[in-house]
């Protein structure tokens, strides 16, 4: 397997014991990432760790302070982590099994899948595999993961688990501060009938391939116009806000479907032809 494990340890059920590593679900490498540049120069600004004092200090010579008052740090290296002796660190412990629909989704998290270690812990984790998905529950434990104890949702997926990291309770804000404004209105039955239908008509299967990153390919189109010394101006039509008044003839002319916007966009077509003679 190419990619690095982000964390190995052993996956416990009961008495059942298995070592397993953890590898990131998700991947960033065809994010558009940028540099700081100095445009008078056009060279890149590199980040130096600085100290007021003595200048430039290398990173691997620094150590991680806890501030308890102003300017004034307890200090914590490598080993001083290592102290910390949690089951977490080293172990995923599944201690309560529950249903999929009793996790709120806001408090699903990253995704990891869980993957044995080659060897006798093979056999243990199949039996720890299939005994939940003979249960059809989803596995709750604890690890510690990039410095924090998480809690993981763990749950059957092909031949190995996929864990997702479960937010804490106090991040998730609680949505009745926000949602408690939102006046009440009493939505007409008829354009609810009609919405309804059109929720129909557009009822499809999941398919993840279909989504793509509109933004991050825009950026993408405007760099490969940079390259070749052209602006890369990318203009796209805000929609308009929805007419209350013509709410109900909104909602019909969306029932009728891609045919209803083919004429608007053949019309827009012919308008356009003379500007393109003209150049």
């Amino acid at each position: 397997m190419a990619a690095r494990p982000t964390w190995q340890g052993h996956l416990k059920l009961s008495l059942v014991t298995c070592p397993v590593a953890l590898y990131t679900a998700t991947s960033s490498a065809s994010d558009v990432r940028f540099h700081l540049i100095n445009p008078a120069t056009n060279n890149r600004i590199r980040m130096v760790t600085t100290d007021p004092d003595t200048g430039p200090v290398e990173r691997s010579d620094l150590v991680k302070g806890y501030e308890v008052s102003k300017d004034e740090y307890v200090l914590f290296d490598e080993a001083d982590f290592d102290r910390v002796k949690l089951e977490s660190t080293k172990t995923i412990a599944i201690d309560q099994f529950v249903d999929e629909a009793d996790i709120d989704r806001l408090y699903w998290d990253d995704p990891f899948y869980v993957v044995p270690e080659k060897g006798v812990g093979v056999e243990a984790f199949a039996v720890i595999r299939e005994a939940m998905k003979t249960a059809g529950k989803i596995a709750l434990g604890q690890l510690v993961l990039r410095g924090k104890e998480r809690q993981l949702a763990l749950e059957v997926h092909g031949k190995g688990l996929v864990a997702y990291t479960l937010r804490a309770h106090d991040e998730v804000r609680d949505a009745d501060d926000f949602f408690d404004d939102i006046p009440t209105v009493k939505a007409d039955p008829d354009m609810v009938e009609i919405a309804a239908r059109i929720i129909g008509q557009k009822e499809a299967d999941f398919d993840p391939t279909r989504f793509h990153d509109g933004y991050d390919e825009a950026l993408k189109e405007m760099i490969k116009a940079k390259q070749k010394g052209g602006k890369g101006v990318v203009a796209v039509a805000e929609p308009d806000d929805t007419n209350v008044i013509d709410l109900m003839a909104a909602l019909k002319a969306s029932l009728k479907g891609p045919a209803s916007k083919a004429a608007p966009a053949k019309s827009a077509a012919k308008k356009a032809a003379p500007k393109k003679k003209a150049g």
